[in-house]
């Protein structure tokens, strides 16, 4: 373990280190950007924010105290949030997940977690929620353990853990029955059987617990339902009891009607929901995390190409947008990031909009709906006095062109500056 560690500790001082080449700590006065409004509908101009001690302190036309910070020509949103990540894995284009998961080790990981976190926060993603280490045990833990110490540069990390899922139901599969092989999640049975795993996953530190309602039984099968209802109220009923909310990975139109009426909180994927379900949704405020973006890359990974008519994936989850908006159910920005690479988030988000949404109703599924799924609406998502000063500056008007958000320019995170591009092509 020795070299292990020392690597580790060199990776992560390094990290740090570069993290705090900050231009200034607040106070801090950002002066000459146009500064999103709370209603997230348009650009306030001639405004300054001023930051202390880790806040939004006022937002002001007057004057204000603080080192100055510049911002002329560029757009101030809130910090965005993505809802559905996985830190510990990396492009299945490069290295299948089954090779991922078993043929790299925990620490390899982890150590790719430090480095997706860091490409995650200096792309304008703040705030994260983890959901699944695939076979990397607590590693996210670790992760959100070691940023909110400031060991490592990254963004606030809600975790999940192991992932809950009923037996023969998750990978790595397809290989001969008599190898009895570790899987990439916590395999639970029975209402006592998931009960348990639920208390282990919050006693280990789970912020969230995630829960497989569907998935394929045999390897290139189709995915089915799972868990049985009573299973899965029983997972939300000892979640609740523990003040944890719930995560449904559920594809097929079944899984997602047993994981509503168990009460769980968003629904991962959802892309079999039927107007039926999708009304159900929104009658018990569930949300939709729709991860387009994962379901685009795996498209490509397959031989798709962008330009090219539509593949199946693209069909479908297009079409999903369509009855989900139709429906009105709520819908926030859940990438999968790690099928795709770490800091190229936002590309939930152009989807998002190339798929129906507005580009005000897109940013609001990164920012203000996003914040409210993780019970921080008090705290992200707007700027506004009294809220973290997680900041992002683009270059170009999101409201106007969504691919702006791929132009960051500056991020402060908790008041400092984490990055400064402003200089870069001058």
């Amino acid at each position: 373990m020795r070299p292990f560690v020392c690597v580790l500790a060199g990776l992560l001082l390094s990290l740090a280190g570069d993290s705090g080449r900050c231009l200034a700590q607040d106070p801090l006065v950002l002066k000459g950007a146009q500064v999103l409004d709370e209603n997230g509908a348009s650009f306030r101009e001639g405004v300054m924010v001023a930051l202390s001690d880790g806040r939004i302190a006022a937002i002001t036309e007057g004057s204000a105290e603080g080192t100055t910070l510049e911002l002329e020509g560029l757009h101030l949103i809130p910090g965005l949030i993505d809802l559905h990540t996985h830190l510990v894995l990396y492009p299945y284009d490069q290295r299948s997940w089954d090779d991922q998961v078993m043929r790299e080790s925990v620490e390899l990981r982890t150590i790719r977690g430090v480095i997706g976190a860091r490409k995650t926060l200096l792309s304008g993603f703040t705030t994260i929620r983890e959901l699944g280490t695939e076979g990397a045990g607590f590693a996210d833990t670790a992760l959100r353990d070691a940023v909110n110490l400031g060991l490592i540069s990254g963004p606030r990390i809600l975790a999940a853990t192991r992932a809950i899922v009923a037996t023969g139901c998750y990978g790595p599969s397809g290989f001969a029955p008599r190898w009895d092989l570790p899987k990439g999640a916590q395999v639970a049975d029975g209402v006592d059987g998931v009960r348990k795993a639920v208390r282990e996953q919050v006693a280990a530190g789970a912020d969230w617990i995630k829960v497989y309602a569907d998935y394929r039984r045999v390897r290139g099968g189709p995915s089915t339902p799972t868990f049985s209802q009573e299973e899965l109220t029983a997972i939300v009923d000892e979640a609740r009891s523990a003040g944890r909310p719930v995560a449904s990975h559920a594809a097929t139109d079944e899984a997602i009607r047993r994981s509503v009426m168990a009460g769980v909180k968003t629904i991962e994927h959802g892309y079999g929901a039927s107007e039926e379900s999708l009304r159900l949704m929104k009658q018990h405020g569930v949300v939709l995390c729709p991860t387009l973006a994962a379901s685009e890359a795996i498209a490509r990974y397959t031989g798709w190409s962008p330009g090219e008519p539509d593949s199946i994936r693209i069909k479908t989850a297009r079409e999903l947008m369509k009855r989900a908006l139709r429906s009105g159910v709520t819908i926030a920005c859940g990438s999968d990031a790690g099928v795709f690479a770490h800091g190229t988030n936002a590309k939930e988000i152009e989807l998002m909009v190339e798929y129906g949404m507005t580009p005000e109703q897109a940013l609001e599924a990164a920012t203000r709906t996003a914040a409210a799924v993780l019970s921080l609406e008090n705290e992200v998502g707007k700027i506004r006095a009294g809220f973290k000063a997680d900041l992002v500056a683009v270059e170009g008007d999101p409201l106007q062109d969504i691919s702006a958000l791929r132009r960051v320019k500056v991020v402060i995170q908790g008041g400092r500056i984490v990055v400064d591009r402003r200089n870069e092509d001058r």
